[in-house]
Parts: C-alpha cells; sequence; structure tokens
C-alpha cells in the first residue's frame, strides 16, 4: 500500500490509529456530509452514511486517490444507539447494555478515484461484532456514564478505555467495536492492488 494515497474521511483519532496500526498512513479530510438516512436497518445505515461520507471528500481529489469512509453505531434490543447528547442519556444507554449482548456495525467505503467516472472504483460493505457486557451497579452504571469517555462514541462506550473492565466477550472484530475493521479494509486494497498489478502485467506482454 506504500505507494497509494489514502485518505480517511473521519476526525476519529481511533480509526487513524487503527490504520497506522497495520502500517496505513492516512490523511485525514473530514467529511461535511450530512448524515441523514434513508433507513433505520443498522448495516444499511452504517454502508449508506460510509459512502455519503467517502463520495464527499472523493469529490476534490486527485486520480489515484483512496478515500475511505466510515460509520458505526451499536444496536440493543432493537434500538439503535449513536453517540450519547448528555450523561444522562449516556447513562440511559450503558444501563440498556448491562448484563446482555448487543451488536456493532460498522459500514465502509473505499474509493479509488479514476482519471474518467468510469475508471472510478468502489466498494461498500460492513461488518457486525457481538459484545458482551457484564452486569453492573447502578453506582458502575453512574460512575462511568458521568466521566468524558462515553461522550465521542456510538453506544456511550469504548472498548479500548475503562469500559473494558465490563465485557466479559466478543464475537467478531475488536477493530470493528473500535470504529474501522482494518482486516477487511486491507484486504479490499490488498485485492484492488493485485488487480492492478496484473492489468499493468497485461499492458506490458501486450505492447
Amino acid at each position: 500500500m506504500d505507494e497509494m494515497r489514502i485518505v480517511l474521511a473521519s476526525a476519529s483519532p481511533r480509526r487513524r490509529e487503527l490504520l497506522l496500526q497495520i502500517g496505513i498512513i492516512p490523511e485525514v479530510k473530514v467529511s461535511l456530509a450530512d448524515e441523514e438516512t434513508t433507513s433505520d436497518v443498522p448495516w444499511e445505515m452504517v454502508m449508506e452514511l460510509a459512502e455519503k461520507k467517502a463520495c464527499q471528500v472523493a469529490e476534490g481529489e486527485v486520480p489515484g486517490t483512496v478515500v475511505i469512509g466510515s460509520d458505526t453505531v451499536v444496536s440493543a434490543g432493537g434500538q439503535i444507539l449513536g453517540k450519547p447528547k448528555s450523561h444522562e442519556e449516556a447513562r440511559q444507554m450503558i444501563e440498556s447494555l448491562a448484563g446482555e449482548t448487543h451488536q456493532v456495525y460498522t459500514g465502509v467505503c473505499l474509493i479509488r478515484r479514476g482519471r474518467t467516472k468510469d475508471g472510478e472504483r468502489k466498494v461498500v460493505f460492513y461488518d457486525e461484532t457481538d459484545v458482551e457486557v457484564a452486569l453492573m451497579t447502578p453506582e458502575e452504571i453512574r460512575e462511568y456514564a458521568f466521566s468524558e469517555e462515553p461522550m465521542d462514541k456510538a453506544g456511550a462506550y469504548a472498548i479500548q478505555g475503562f469500559f473494558a473492565r465490563y465485557i466479559k466477550g466478543i464475537r467478531g472484530s475488536y477493530a470493528n467495536v473500535m470504529g474501522l475493521p482494518v482486516s477487511r479494509v486491507y484486504q479490499e486494497l490488498k485485492k484492488w492492488k493485485q488487480e492492478e498489478e496484473r492489468h499493468d502485467q497485461a499492458d506490458c506482454i501486450g505492447h
């Protein structure tokens, strides 16, 4: 991926850290796309928003640039939990998660800018992880909810933070819960690179 110019369409420091962890050094350009969706199905929502974010940022990029858009929601008992607007809302969210298993969905859109519209490449997908939370006392719920950690997190918690003490287990990608399933991202980028290399080799043979 060394020669790919990669732009992350997100202000999330966690997503950037996850990319750095797997050897991808992205530029960061925050998307200005609106976050309204046409669906209330969690995996459809996150894919739609990820695509909106990536497309908005990709419009201004030069050919060859790869843009990564992403969006994450938590689904618990049929309710979609975004970022809490207050500590009291965070408390209610944590209360609904305690002692239960919920799902985290992250949608991802990868766009590779082409020299023409026909030459552009795009893939949109989502990942799902089950997260089991231990039983929590009312005091533990309140202590966590009224700290600063939950305030910019989908579902009002950070799996990599203080809340880790309450995570009994997960099934699926840990990175997905943090906000970006980087293994899947890497595999998709790798596939594009291999296809381009095969195409370049075919061109060389043809000439």
